[in-house]
This record gives C-alpha cells, sequence and structure tokens, in this order.
C-alpha cells in the first residue's frame, strides 16, 4: 500500500482536525527523517498512522489489542490515554497487515517513548510533539531544539511529558522514565 491508501483507510477513521494533525505529523516526520537519517518512507507511514485508532472507542481498542495478542500491564490496562498507541500498533499489524517492526513500534511508543528508541521512534515520537497544528507552550522551544539534536529533543520530549502529567496527578508510564532515565544519563556521559 502506498502513503496515500493508508490516508484514505485513516481518513474514514477520524475527525477533520486529528485527520489534519497526522497529516502534519507525518509531514514533520519526513523533514525529521531526512534531517536525521531515518528511513523516509517509514518515517511517512508512521506518523500518518500514529493516531489511527484515537477516535475508536475503548471496547474496539482493547478488541484489537487482544486480537494481537498484547497482553497489557496493570498501568497500561488502567490507563485509557495509553490504548490508542497501543491498539494503533495493533490495528497496523491485524487489520493494515504491516509487519514492520520499526514502524510498530514507532506507533506504540509515540506517547511514552521509551528507553532503547530506534532512530523512527525518536522521529514520530518528536513529530508527534512539534507537528504544525501544535500550540501548547513551549512547541516553539521544542521546534528549536528538534532543529539542533534529536536525541536533545526527546529528552525535552519526555522531561516535558513527566512533568505535564505529575503536575495533573495522573499516572507515568515506566517506559517514559525509563525513556528519560536513559537520555539524561546518555547526555551527562556526553559531557564527559
Amino acid at each position: 500500500m502506498t502513503v496515500k491508501d493508508y490516508e484514505e483507510i485513516i481518513g474514514k477513521r477520524m475527525k477533520s482536525a486529528r485527520f489534519r494533525h497526522s497529516k502534519n505529523v507525518a509531514k514533520e516526520a519526513v523533514r525529521l527523517a531526512k534531517k536525521y537519517g531515518a528511513d523516509v518512507q517509514k518515517a511517512e507511514i508512521a506518523g500518518i498512522l500514529h493516531d489511527a485508532t484515537k477516535e475508536s472507542t475503548e471496547e474496539e481498542q482493547m478488541e484489537l489489542i487482544e486480537r494481537a495478542g498484547i497482553e497489557l500491564t496493570e498501568l497500561e490496562r488502567s490507563s485509557h490515554k495509553l490504548w490508542h498507541a497501543i491498539s494503533g500498533s495493533a490495528f497496523i499489524q491485524v487489520e493494515l497487515g504491516i509487519e514492520d517492526e520499526d514502524i510498530i513500534n514507532a506507533i506504540r511508543y509515540h506517547t511514552t517513548g521509551r528507553a532503547g528508541m530506534t532512530l523512527l521512534e525518536k522521529v514520530i515520537f518528536i513529530a508527534d510533539f512539534t507537528s504544525a497544528e501544535r500550540d501548547y507552550d513551549g512547541v516553539d522551544k521544542m521546534r528549536k531544539i528538534a532543529d539542533k539534536s534529536l536525541d536533545e529533543a526527546v529528552l525535552e520530549g519526555m522531561a516535558f511529558t513527566i512533568a505535564d502529567l505529575a503536575e495533573r496527578k495522573l499516572t507515568i508510564a515506566p517506559d517514559t522514565f525509563e525513556g528519560y532515565n536513559e537520555a539524561s544519563f546518555l547526555k551527562a556521559k556526553k559531557k564527559k
């Protein structure tokens, strides 16, 4: 399938604002992939599909997760906001037949990040933070960091996520903590 085929499929699954966001993430993912040497085609595909199940019901998401054989941790099961990334990775496997682990993981971890992220995973994680329609406090800073260093942007993105969730007294995925700790450790190691 082509990116246009995927656009057509997900365009029917979401409202226009979400579809515009997905197209913007795909565009930003392509830009970042070119800048940092990631696979451009995979970046565009993962970008357009990253929120494929964001507007699906919880029942639909859980069914996809189960059909893909994904076992959720207790924290994941209770954190419904994490489901769309996990069910999105299930959707592309079960419904679209995508078997590329890098694309699957880029979608699965686009909200939490994790330790050991691949280049594509980092690109999608940051493209979702910096897509054209984003206007949260700090987005301009994030875009500047992303233009200088993808790894610095990942660290900034994880710090932002942790601070935001902590301020709202929401659970924080262990993957995010592990990814933050790894990114912070690598930054400190580079300074030596």
